[in-house]
């Protein structure tokens, strides 16, 4: 069998330190800007079409509605 000493067994761990950090900052940043998308963006989608529906918001024509 072979080995690599305490060096390597740090050097190893370092490396398995700084990927789990990166790991960990990824999926929060993905929690933070793809959160709002997938959520808030609908969620106001949903508003706007119940205040249409019951008449508090303006009517918007076919070409408004292409336009954004």
């Amino acid at each position: 069998m072979e080995t690599h000493g305490p060096l390597g067994t740090l050097w190893v761990s370092f490396g398995l330190i700084a990927f789990y950090i990166a790991l960990i900052w990824l999926n929060t940043l993905l929690g933070i800007f793809l959160t709002p998308l997938l959520t808030g963006i609908p969620l106001s989608w949903l508003l706007d079409w119940r205040k249409r529906r019951k008449g508090e918001l303006a009517e918007r024509s076919e070409t408004e509605a292409y336009q954004g």
